[in-house]
């Protein structure tokens, strides 16, 4: 897994090459395979038609680590798959300041590197579109679909 490390609010889009497009992920992206049986990888591929690279930011992945840890039975074994499902993405660290949810760091990372995000998270969609970023979405629980262009 590959790591990029981002301080003090100062962002700079990961190196990659020039024809990848970066998809970043919301913790609940990587439950869609568990719960809707749907391989999001190959999903994806199909979707955007185009060469991409998935991005999990650390402060998603500690939610994710947390609920391992935390949750219900069945809420800890979900999360212990998804953190083996992302193991296939690109890693960012971020120096989050306090009071910073996941989802506010999603926006502003993806508002500045203008690039779709995947969730099923209502509030967060609405509030990705409103900033005219796309989003991807599990549309009638058996495929992916964008809301904007790319």
């Amino acid at each position: 897994m590959e790591t990029n490390r981002i301080r003090n609010g100062m962002l700079k889009k990961p190196n990659s090459k020039r024809e990848k497009l970066m998809v970043i992920l919301d913790s609940n992206a990587l439950f869609v395979p568990l719960r809707f049986k749907i391989d999001i990888f190959e999903e994806l591929k199909t979707l955007l038609k185009r060469n991409f690279e998935l991005v999990l930011l650390s402060p998603v992945q500690r939610e994710l680590e947390r609920l391992a840890e935390v949750g219900s039975p069945k809420m800890r074994k979900n999360a212990l798959y998804a953190l083996k499902l992302a193991r296939k993405c690109r890693l960012v660290n971020f120096v989050e300041e306090r009071g910073i949810s996941p989802d506010d760091i999603i926006v502003k990372i993806a508002g500045e590197w203008s690039c779709p995000v995947f969730t099923n998270d209502r509030r967060l969609r609405k509030r990705l579109r409103d900033i005219s970023v796309p989003v991807i979405y599990v549309r009638q629980k058996s495929r992916l679909e964008i809301d904007g262009r790319i």
